[in-house]
This record gives C-alpha cells, structure tokens and sequence, in this order.
C-alpha cells in the first residue's frame, strides 16, 4: 500500500493505492510526478518501495501526516 495521507503535503493529498507490489509503484510514480512534481525516475521508485506499508495497515479516513522522509 501507498498512502499520500501517511506525509505532509501542501494539497493534503488522501490517496491511497492498494494492489499488487509492481503495480502500486507504477501508479504511485505516476501520481507522485502528476500530483507533487517528482521526477519518475529509478530513484523515486525505489524510494517509494522502501515507504511502503502492507495492506493490513490500511485505516479509512483521516491520517496525521508525518514529516517526508529526507
């Protein structure tokens, strides 16, 4: 799972993408170059897989946000 709710953002961004591993990053790459101007690149990628969290963790609704990663 990918959860925009997970870090602070300046358009408060609720997406949450849910499915397979390869197919998450993909969308998630995608709206994160779309939605909050990152570059799709390799280097995202691997940094959005290593933020990932397992489905189980999924909780509808409001998220408080954590400072991005570094």
């Amino acid at each position: 799972m990918a959860d925009c709710r997970r870090f602070e953002s300046d358009n408060r961004c609720q997406l949450t993408i849910i499915g397979p591993e390869d197919d998450v990053i993909a969308a998630a790459a995608q709206h994160a170059a779309a939605q909050h101007g990152h570059q799709d690149t390799p280097e995202l990628r691997a940094e959005l897989r290593r933020m990932l969290e397992p489905e189980s963790a999924y909780v509808p609704g409001e998220r408080t946000p954590e400072p991005f990663p570094a």
